[in-house]
Formats: C-alpha cells, structure tokens, sequence
C-alpha cells in the first residue's frame, strides 16, 4: 500500500479558534457601540469565511450592510492582531500528524479563513511543518462548499488518491463537489446531526485518524 494526499479544512478541524474569532468579532462590535455577542452565536457563524461571517453579524445585530466591506477589514485587523492568543489545537493533533506524515502522506489545508492569518496560526501553533499546501479562503476567487479549493489543494500536492477530513456542512458539501472521499470529524463545528451529514467515515478523537487512513489507502 502507498501513501495518499490528506487535504484538512483547519478552524472546527485542526484547531479550536472560535474564542480568538469571537474576539476579534467582540472588538468590532464594540468599537461600533455595540454589546458582544456571545460565543455560541459567533460560533454559528462560522465556516464559509470572514466576510460572510460579518455579514452574518451584522445581519443578526440589525446593523447597516452598506458597512459590510468596512467592517470586514476592522474585525480582519482584529484577527489579525492576536489569532493565536486562545486558539489551541484539538487532542492528539500534533502527534497524529506527526505519524502521518512520517507515514509519508503529503498534506495540505484548505480553508475558508484568509490565507495569511491561516498560515499565521499554523505557524503560532506548531503545525506549518507538516503542510507542503495552504489554500486559503482568499487564494482564489472562490471559497469552499465550491470545489476549486480542495481542487487546488490535490493538483499542488501532485494529483492522487486524497482524503479531505473536515467538521462542518461546508466540508461535507466541499467533497462531495469534488467527489474526494471526506473523513467527518465529529467535535468541530457543525450544526447537523453526524448521520445528517455526508461522510465516508467519522471520528471524535485524532487518534483514530490513522487507522481510518490505513482502511482508505489504495493498494
């Protein structure tokens, strides 16, 4: 058996970062004169990128969108100043990818998080070393459940059979467009049930990973 392409979506996946972006979404809001919204509601929000996050907040505080483009680059400048200062990976996540790619799998990130800030916490975190591939929700001119991302992701690490492992709608409807199996991690931030949601296999802790990838891996 050889090794295959492992493409990870990061924020709900790879790491916990919903406190660092309910952060960055409180100071906006409060330069605005406006109350913080609680982690939950953020939490809501996330996955099909910063601008449409804001929008989302602005939507939901009854604020005018004709400020949208603003308020993105305020709550983005924000992010920006401390992205890691609460993010924290999830268990077993830095050993895991160690295995894996001792095991000689290339990986890669596909995300909808802007590029810059993403490799910023990749790097905060420990976690650049294992990723040859960041794409991110402001490399091309399109983001994920649109499959050209994770397309990109695959075509940069060479072509071949990939997994996508991923915890959200967004990711499962991502493979599915792009007709790569998809590896559901179960303790991000999705807000359907597992069984609602398409997925070849599922997993609640980092160390079953790879044993899920030696079952897929071609022969």
């Amino acid at each position: 058996m050889r090794p295959i392409n492992l493409v990870f979506d990061l924020d709900g996946t790879l790491v916990d970062s919903a406190p660092d972006i309910h952060a960055a979404v409180a100071a906006m809001l409060a330069g605005e004169g406006r109350d913080a919204l609680d982690l939950a509601t953020v939490i809501s929000f996330i996955g099909l990128g910063l601008p449409n996050l804001v929008e989302r907040v602005i939507r939901h505080c009854g604020m005018n969108l004709g400020d949208h483009a603003r308020l993105v680059g305020v709550t983005l400048a924000q992010y920006n100043a401390a992205s890691s200062a609460l993010t924290r990976t999830y268990p077993g996540v830095v050993a895991v990818l160690s295995a894996l790619q001792q095991a000689g799998h290339a990986m890669a990130v596909c995300t909808n998080k802007p590029e810059a800030p993403a490799r910023a916490v990749l790097r905060d975190l420990g976690l650049a070393r294992f990723f040859q591939v960041v794409i991110g929700g402001d490399t091309l001119a399109v983001t994920k459940p649109d499959p050209a991302p994770l397309h990109a992701c695959i075509a940069a690490l060479g072509g071949g059979a990939t997994l996508y492992v991923g915890d959200s709608e967004v990711d499962a409807a991502t493979a599915l467009a792009a007709g790569v199996p998809f590896a559901l991690f179960t303790e991000g931030y999705r807000k359907t049930p597992v069984a609602d949601l398409p997925h070849d296999v599922a997993f609640s802790t980092f160390d079953a990973l790879p044993a899920l990838v030696a079952q897929m891996r071609p022969v």
